[in-house]
């Protein structure tokens, strides 16, 4: 199969986050676009995640533990580990999930994460 994220449909899921979304048979791909100041609620998911981020810098926090990550670097949030973060500037992250997120399909709004949020 065989993807082109210019032709994407762009969905926002909470105020600052736009999302470009790709699922595989057992993962699923979000490639963000951030502004800056945008705030990502306290939440946890039972997929690993791994974050990557290609522009930008976002201040992630995972069980406490508090980084800042920049371009060229990337965070592995373990199944069920609460996280949160902010865009220290507008970025572009890319993140990897598995399994799939069955959440993220077909949601044409912002409810998928707030609702992840207050479930956790």
């Amino acid at each position: 199969m065989f993807f082109s994220w210019a032709d994407a449909p762009v969905t926002p899921i909470i105020e600052g986050f736009r999302a470009k979304i790709l699922h595989s048979e057992r993962m699923t791909f979000v490639r963000w676009e951030i502004d800056a100041g945008a705030a990502l609620p306290e939440h946890s998911h039972p997929h690993e995640q791994v974050a990557h981020v290609f522009r930008g810098r976002f201040e992630l926090t995972i069980d406490g533990e508090n980084r800042v990550v920049g371009a060229g670097e990337s965070a592995v949030i373990p199944p069920n580990a609460v996280h949160s973060g902010r865009a220290l500037t507008d970025c572009e992250i890319m993140d990897a999930f598995c399994p799939v997120r069955e959440d993220y399909r077909g949601v044409p709004t912002g409810d998928v994460l707030r609702s992840a949020a207050t479930s956790s």
